[in-house]
């Protein structure tokens, strides 16, 4: 029988690592498909058809045949189907929301586009690199401030606010983010990886070479 979910990304895209690991998290299976981005197989009819932006991730949901697209409009989605992550009250789900709003604008931009011109994937000029880093340098810091004694960003559970940051922060490193200052970020980041379920994103994307059959 197939997975309720199919999910189409790209194995280095934060974003769709956000959705693999609700669906981990939650114990929901989904079946992977991989979008070649190098070669502009986002670009073309048959993948726009189903993803009006041509980007990653994409999900579907199986059982009624809803496409869906952005990261955190999937997430909420999922945690309005699963009933999990959802937040305990009306008041945690606005707060996870505009957390996420948050990240889209002031975290996603100092993670993902150094990261991506350091891999050579997007390169930038680096006065524009270490602009970035600036400003991710200011949310990574603003969000450890945050996280000073709580153990979760919103409320007393996780929260799909957790789940959609964790999937920018685990990438800082790479970024060229020294993230040891951060204490409470790292405690955090901690509890993120000890959740049942929890998965790094090597293990739930594997690029097509490495993926096992």
């Amino acid at each position: 029988m197939a997975a309720r979910y199919t999910l189409h990304g790209f194995w280095a895209s934060g974003p769709t690592y956000k959705i693999a690991l609700f669906l981990s998290l939650a114990g929901e299976a989904f079946d992977y498909v991989h979008v070649d981005l190098p070669t502009g197989e986002h670009t073309r009819p048959p993948y726009l058809v189903k993803q009006r932006f041509g980007q990653v991730p994409l999900l579907v949901d199986n059982s009624n045949g809803r496409h869906l697209c952005q990261s955190a409009a999937i997430l909420e989605y999922l945690a309005d189907r699963t009933g999990k992550f959802g937040g305990a009250s009306l008041d945690e789900r606005l707060t996870a929301r505009e957390w996420m709003f948050w990240e889209a604008d002031r975290l996603a931009p100092g993670v993902y586009r150094p990261r991506s011109a350091r891999a050579g994937l997007s390169p930038l000029p680096e006065e524009v690199i270490g602009h970035y880093l600036v400003e991710g340098r200011a949310a990574l810091e603003l969000l450890d401030d945050a996280l000073r004694g709580r153990s979760w960003i919103v409320g007393e559970a996780p929260t799909i606010a957790d789940i959609d940051i964790y999937g920018v922060v685990a990438y800082a490193a790479e970024a060229g983010h020294a993230l040891e200052p951060l204490q409470n970020l790292g405690r955090w980041t901690d509890r993120v990886a000890a959740l049942p379920g929890f998965a790094a994103p090597n293990a739930l994307l594997r690029p097509p070479s490495l993926r096992v059959l």
